[in-house]
């Protein structure tokens, strides 16, 4: 496919994304399957653009001049793949493009286009401002604008198998470099649009269980629970168990680790990545089984990932960002409680509960920690300082809302996800 054509799909497919409230993982994979002519050049493009123009969506529908999957889709291509107005309006007019460019949309995308207002230059929801404002000042729009940047392929090294040299120079084809913050994490750069999809996980390093994909921040967040060989742990929100993979990594495969989710479809594929790591040190309590914990006892540590907006992802997630309302923060807010509640109840005298979310909003984060210890005077906060400094070392992050007791990551300031971690000590 030539790249008008490339457009003319992006617009079709960010339409169903907009105006009919369809996922865009989804509404990419039927494109893909009605059009099979395309080959996977043509919907990596396709899907960069998509992806693109709804990371950027405000500031691109100001520059292309309207809300409309078109407006956007044409501003995306100014703003974020910084194509000339004459190099669209060529491609519009080809065979399969998207038509010719407009006499009103040629002198908008020429026109000077100044940003004023700060929900379009970070290109976050605008009922957010004042959220934005409060807790990054003056950054409030470069902390916005990072979220809307691509993300990198980040791994977390399977120390239980492997170490970061010998995996950096099996993955050297794919420009693989030491990741940062903490000695687990290898990145690669986002492929550009003109550049192939990467299946790094088709790679024999993976199959033998060497890497896992997974974002510095979150195995940031492992790494300061604490964790110790020998510890009973729960994760009682583990997912797909990726941070209960790293908990096993860290624990050197010695100890117990009970992981639990009440979603049993995002539990799954927890088992074949047990294999694939060498981590026998897990126990899988079903969905329905919760009250398995209870059984075990008192926990060394409990580990709340718990359930967000997800604001800390946007850059891997950007039709989310549009999905969050003050309606489903609230939510989100009380199922923290819940987890919370029933995290603080399996931990044993002198242990830890470890609060994580993927989000940057206080709401979600030291708003939660500061209710929590509020109604539970028998913990209290173990400063992540204090973590860094026993179990990662080395150059220690300052948290991105000025907090010294809980982290606070941001891609901004940190160049990864948008990531808060809380230590908790119960007393004894």
């Amino acid at each position: 496919m030539r790249l008008a054509g490339r457009v003319a799909a992006a617009i079709e497919i960010l339409y169903e994304v907009l105006d009919r409230y369809r996922p865009a993982s989804e509404s990419l994979k039927d494109w893909g399957k009605a059009h099979r002519f395309a080959g996977s050049t043509d919907r990596h493009a396709i899907g960069t653009l998509v992806y693109d123009a709804l990371r950027s969506k405000n500031s691109s529908a100001q520059r292309g001049g309207g809300d409309t999957a078109r407006a956007i889709i044409l501003g995306a291509l100014v703003n974020q793949w910084r194509m000339s107005v004459g190099e669209i309006a060529a491609l519009a007019e080809e065979k399969h493009g998207p038509g010719a460019l407009s006499a009103r949309e040629l002198a908008v995308l020429t026109a000077d286009n100044k940003v004023s207002a700060l929900h379009v230059s970070g290109d976050f929801p605008e009922w957010l401002t004042p959220t934005f404002s409060d807790l990054f000042g003056a950054n409030a729009a470069s902390e916005g604008a990072a979220l809307a940047k691509r993300a990198p392929i980040d791994l977390r090294v399977n120390t239980l198998k492997t170490d970061r040299e010998k995996l950096l120079a099996a993955l050297q084809g794919f420009g693989a470099v030491a990741g940062p913050w903490v000695p687990t994490s290898i990145r690669i750069a986002a492929p550009g649009h003109g550049e192939k999809h990467l299946s790094i996980e088709a790679e024999p390093s993976h199959g033998m269980g060497w890497f896992e994909v997974q974002d510095s921040a979150s195995q940031i967040a492992a790494q300061l629970s604490g964790v110790q060989p020998g510890e009973t742990v729960a994760d009682i929100c583990a997912g797909a168990g990726g941070k209960t993979l790293a908990l096993a990594s860290f624990m050197q495969n010695k100890g117990r680790i009970f992981a639990h989710d009440q979603d049993r479809r995002r539990l799954r594929p927890i088992f074949e990545r047990m294999l694939r790591s060498g981590a026998d040190c897990i126990e899988v309590l079903s969905a329905d089984n919760g009250s398995g914990l209870d059984a075990v006892g008192g926990f060394d540590c409990v580990v709340v990932d718990a359930p967000c907006t997800g604001s800390g992802v946007w850059r891997r997630k950007p039709d989310s960002k549009w999905k969050l309302t003050p309606k489903l923060l609230e939510q989100r807010t009380a199922d923290q409680r819940d987890v919370l509640k029933r995290g603080a109840a399996l931990v044993k005298p002198g242990g830890r509960l470890v609060y994580i979310t993927c989000s940057i909003l206080p709401q979600e984060n030291t708003d939660q920690v500061k209710a929590f210890l509020s109604a539970n005077r028998n913990f209290n906060v173990i400063p992540y300082t204090a973590q860094w400094s026993r179990h990662i070392g080395g150059n220690m992050p300052q948290s991105a809302d000025g907090n010294t007791e809980t982290l606070l990551l941001t891609p901004h300031q940190h160049d990864v996800d948008g990531f808060f971690v809380a230590v908790l000590r119960r007393g004894a």
